[in-house]
């Protein structure tokens, strides 16, 4: 019966419960959105690189190996000899090895070198393969492919030249005008420092770093068809997959004491997880904020329902008439707005799941999350949970005035 009296209470006032009731949305599909992106982004942040069980490069530190094999901040302190490289990609338990070769740029994007293998072996989110938006791999020491973005801010094609600069900042003062080279291919959007690198080969790393002399005669080669071997010296770093992943431990273990030179391993499933903690403060404020503004939604509300109190002044003296106890009017203004509540979170999951299938595809080509509509899990419960019970707790104040009028009125009449 109460029930039923609240929802005839509430549609009588249709147009505040409607405003209350959109704010209410409002905060609380911010407050799911944020719980959820945030625990989603940090999966995503961990898969950047994924399937790759262990990065090497030369002695340094764990976060510094990550940040420039990975996200293509700062420089390697250190290179580590292509005899090194050898050693690591034919060590036991080792599927694969992909070298990367770092230090040179274009245009203010960084460019790195490599192999065929990157194209096959990188993966990235929930272990997709990179693709191809147009063009193919580099098949020539002269030939780039290049990432999304890079494509789009600088508006090449497939067939386009561009000249590649030596060192990592916008302006350089040394650029490789004697070897340009030709955009292969074009790959797609991955939300990942991919999406801003300039890849080449290996070889056409040492290509643009030779004399003028025999980049002559390299061209020379490569128009009559003939493809010159190149002497690769060094590289900046390698990511490796392992063939069990149980032997992690041990492989990382026999890379870091290797005698030919000081070598450095880390798991990046852990080094990732250091680097988020650089953002933690980040999380906390963002959800602080989210219950600010919930708190706000159910003060209003709890203000409206104060308000209409006094307007409902004959509705209360009938209740008390027909024998409605105080209680009885206490719970039936927490019903009111348990009820205003449970609608603006039923509301909301419909909003955010909505939000979520329809945006996931943008927000992975754009911003690399990773962002699963997979609303329906405790912790979004647990939210709901608490939404309602802060609403039972705000809603005491208009209860109580509620009581108190009734209490009032129910003296008056004796």
């Amino acid at each position: 019966m109460i029930l039923s009296i609240a929802l005839g209470s509430l549609r009588s006032r249709r147009s505040a419960v409607l405003l209350t009731l959109l704010s209410m949305l409002v905060s609380v599909s911010l407050l799911l959105s944020v719980e959820h992106i945030r625990s989603q982004a940090k999966q995503s942040f961990s898969r950047t690189v994924s399937d790759v069980d262990i990065i090497v490069g030369a002695r340094t530190g764990q976060m510094n190996l990550l940040l420039y094999s990975i996200f293509r901040i700062g420089s390697p302190s250190n290179n580590l000899s292509w005899d090194s490289f050898e050693a690591v990609k034919n060590a036991n338990n080792v599927a694969w090895a992909i070298p990367l070769s770092l230090g040179d740029s274009h245009r203010g994007y960084r460019v790195v070198g490599t192999n065929e293998d990157y194209f096959t072996y990188y993966k990235y989110g929930n272990k997709q393969a990179l693709s191809f938006e147009d063009g193919n791999i580099f098949s020539s020491p002269l030939e780039a492919v290049i990432g999304a973005e890079v494509a789009r801010k600088l508006n090449y094609e497939v067939g386009d030249s561009l000249v590649i600069s030596h060192g990592i900042g916008h302006t350089s003062f040394h650029h490789h005008d004697d070897s340009p080279f030709t955009v292969a291919g074009i790959l797609t959007p991955t939300g990942t420092p991919v999406d801003q690198t300039v890849h080449v080969s290996l070889a056409g790393i040492e290509a643009m770093h030779m004399s003028e002399a025999d980049q002559e005669a390299l061209l020379a080669n490569l128009a009559a068809g003939e493809t010159p071997e190149f002497n690769i010296q060094s590289v900046s770093a390698v990511l490796v997959g392992l063939e069990s992943k149980i032997m992690a431990l041990s492989a990382l273990r026999d890379i870091n004491q290797y005698r030919g030179e000081p070598l450095s391993a880390i798991l990046p499933g852990i080094a990732l997880a250091e680097v988020w903690k650089l953002v933690g403060n980040v999380e906390n404020l963002l959800r602080l904020i989210s219950f600010l503004i919930l708190i706000s939604s159910l003060l209003g509300m709890a203000t409206m329902l104060l308000t209409s109190i006094r307007e409902r002044s004959r509705e209360l003296a009938v209740l008390r008439a027909i024998g409605a106890s105080p209680i009885a009017i206490f719970i039936l203004i927490q019903a009111e707005a348990l009820l205003i509540a449970l609608s603006a979170c039923v509301l909301a999951m419909g909003l955010v799941y909505g939000s979520l299938i329809l945006g996931s595809q943008w927000l992975s080509q754009q911003y690399g999350l990773f962002i699963e509509a997979s609303l329906f899990n405790l912790n979004t419960l647990g939210i709901l949970a608490l939404v309602c019970v802060a609403t039972l707790i705000i809603a005491c104040i208009p209860a109580v005035g509620a009581c108190k009028q009734a209490l009032q009125q129910g003296l008056q009449v004796k």
